[in-house]
């Protein structure tokens, strides 16, 4: 993001007027962006429910493979749709706005869903989490951009993953235990309560950005197209293509295993008791977890590893679903199963590398927008995977091995893709990054050393 040199931005107090000021970060970021995570954290919970659920569900509602997917496909459905919404909302109402109705969908959502009579109505309440789930992630992107140093998104970025991926593990830890002890309608009416919990510090405390850090304010005539120019400008640049792209590639072998048709190929296609076949989904999590920090430390220190991590991550997930698939006999032997998971965790923190590539093709007043269409794209390929998966099953007499090949396919189309608008993003950064070296060069202060400022140690893009 290059900053105009003609006057102060955003109103913050700089020692170099023409170059936008980072965000202080410290105690006060850390507490406000807290409060946006608790949210997302919750959202993931209620997201992530029916894949421990998916059995009970198909009892519950007499339902059949293809049926039971539409319940994850809806949901995904409604929450991909409203990605670029909730970004042009993000972008014109801020954060705290969108990040309540948000709670306020998701936790109606899951409540209906608890006391659903009927699979109509079920899908309905699942439509209305999705929505409000929609709107959470987007928005605490938003947070730590506002709130922290531009070199630390990276690092802010995958912890709120790790936060949604902490979500996952509650759901296979605790909701499933719960589930089957107290029943269906006690088990996900109780956990609708966490939405409530979280809507009150959220109302009380939450900021949209820190004093003197608040957007620039619009000029006259500025709200005309707004949507329209938003979009536009955003699709313009190959950065955020490039984005949509690694998350589409990078996230949804993991996201359909662990939210709808993980615990039905390991328990039916794989024989194993449902309380092994979820400590295989935790494990994912578990491993989801701790890739997220190692990745948001590499990523932060040096640029150049985001394109092998991300095409790193997809061929060894594509391996290791060959090497499981291919297996010769009718199951996959434990120690193969346990690699598939450790793998499979990479997945999330590799797509979060997208967000690496639309955040600085695009200036503070673009991020939701960009960030929401970048985020299509994981939810765009995990809804058509679920769909596929499920009609596959049908159609082949449960046949996963056909099912599951539904993964390399749309690995394929993304990675070409990938190689494709990755030269046209790079020259990009480059050029922006040049930019700003000549800004920061030639804007005067006392403070200013001679000659051009350095650019941050390891942040060679590639």
């Amino acid at each position: 993001m290059t900053a105009p040199v003609n006057g102060p931005v955003n109103g913050s107090a700089n020692a170099f007027p023409g170059i936008p000021a980072d965000p202080p970060g410290g105690r006060k970021a850390v507490a406000v962006w807290g409060i946006g995570v608790a949210v997302y954290f919750v959202a993931v919970i209620f997201r992530t429910s029916l894949g421990v659920a998916g059995l009970d569900a198909a009892d519950r509602f007499h339902v059949n493979a293809s049926a039971l997917a539409t319940f994850s496909l809806l949901q995904l459905l409604v929450y991909a749709g409203m990605q670029i919404p909730v970004g042009l909302m993000v972008d014109r109402l801020g954060t705290k706005k969108v990040l309540t109705l948000g709670a306020v969908l998701f936790t109606v959502g899951q409540l209906g869903f608890a006391l659903s009579p009927s699979y109509g109505m079920a899908l309905a309440a699942r439509a209305l989490l999705g929505c409000g789930d929609a709107m959470t992630f987007i928005s605490v992107l938003r947070l730590g951009t506002r709130w922290f140093p531009a070199r630390r998104g990276p690092l802010m970025a995958q912890l709120a993953g790790l936060v949604g991926m902490a979500g996952n593990l509650v759901s296979t830890l605790v909701l499933a235990p719960v589930l089957h002890g107290v029943g269906w309608t006690a088990a996900f009416a109780g956990s609708a309560v966490a939405g409530l919990v979280v809507l009150v510090p959220l109302v009380l405390f939450l900021r949209d950005h820190p004093e003197g850090h608040g957007p620039a304010p619009r000029t006259a005539g500025a709200s005309g197209g707004f949507v329209r120019r938003q979009i536009r400008e955003s699709w313009a640049e190959p950065g955020t293509r490039l984005g949509l792209w690694v998350h589409f590639t990078t996230q949804f072998p993991a996201m359909v295993f662990l939210l709808l048709w993980g615990m039905p190929f390991l328990v039916e296609a794989q024989g194993l008791s449902r309380t092994t076949a979820g400590g295989l989904l935790t494990l994912v999590v578990a491993s989801n977890m701790a890739l997220g920090l190692v990745y948001g430390q590499i990523v932060g220190r040096r640029q150049s590893a985001r394109i092998p991590l991300a095409l790193g991550t997809v061929g060894l997930t594509a391996l290791l679903w060959a090497a499981v698939l291919g297996y010769p006999g009718d199951r996959a032997p434990m120690w193969l199963l346990v690699t598939l998971c450790l793998v499979l965790g990479g997945c999330g923190p590799a797509s979060m590398i997208g967000f690496d590539f639309a955040r600085p093709a695009n200036p503070a007043e673009r991020q939701g927008t960009a960030s929401g269409i970048t985020n299509m794209g994981g939810f765009l390929a995990s809804m058509t995977t679920l769909l596929t998966v499920g009609i596959l099953l049908d159609a082949t007499g449960d046949n996963y091995r056909i099912a599951f090949s539904t993964v390399f396919v749309l690995e394929a189309v993304g990675v070409l893709n990938i190689l494709r608008l990755r030269p046209l993003a790079l020259a990009r950064e480059r050029e922006r990054e040049r930019e700003r070296e000549r800004a920061h060069a030639t804007v005067p202060g006392p403070a200013a050393p001679p000659g051009p400022v350095p650019t941050e140690p390891g942040r060679a893009l590639a």
